[in-house]
């Protein structure tokens, strides 16, 4: 019982940090959950993380919250669920609730400014080290490359909705491994 109880609150204080240090989001996120979560830790392993990624992109709501509470959940059922994902929440609210107090004051100082552009920057590495990673998991072959490229361009190019894009991709994901596994079979 103090075992689980040590983990939980481990649980809390890891996703707090990964909160309260990643900014641009629940793609920005994936590297420190991965490092924090797979490395540091070791309560999920890399294949995980790319289920962690696929559910979290899939279910309702941000990304940091849902990747946080399958962690959670995962590592120490219900209560390791509630506490990761309080704990990954706690930082943005007292950060937005601080901001939104004295924003106006600094909506147009420079530095300000210059300091978002920076983090901007920062965010966009992280986002591409996400998909870096992303992509070494994902399993390679000539129907992921079309895929690949013809969902970007559909979704960046023609604005097609990003869930139909996954709902097809995924459609076509499985009929491509239902028919590669019945030609493994003959």
């Amino acid at each position: 019982m103090r075992a689980r109880l040590k983990l939980i609150i481990e649980l809390f204080f890891t996703f707090m940090k990964i909160g309260a240090f990643t900014f641009g989001g629940g793609h920005a996120m994936i590297p420190l959950i991965q490092k924090e979560t797979v490395e540091k830790k070791g309560w999920i392993s890399d294949d995980d993380i790319f289920d962690v990624v696929a559910i979290a992109e899939s279910t309702p709501g941000p990304i940091a919250v849902n990747s946080a509470t399958f962690v959670g959940y995962k590592t120490a059922g219900f209560f390791g669920a509630l506490f990761s994902t309080v704990g990954v929440i706690i930082p943005s609210f007292v950060v937005i609730l601080i901001i939104s107090g004295v924003l106006r004051e600094f909506r147009e100082n420079t530095v300000v400014r210059y300091a978002f552009f920076g983090i901007g920057a920062g965010v966009l590495a992280l986002i591409f080290k996400a998909l870096v990673n992303m992509y070494k998991q994902c399993p390679k072959g000539i129907v992921t490359y079309i895929l690949m490229a013809l969902s970007f361009v559909a979704v960046a190019v023609f604005d097609v909705n990003v869930i139909l894009m996954l709902v097809l991709c995924a459609a076509v994901g499985m009929v491509s491994a239902l028919i590669a596994e019945r030609r493994m079979k003959k």
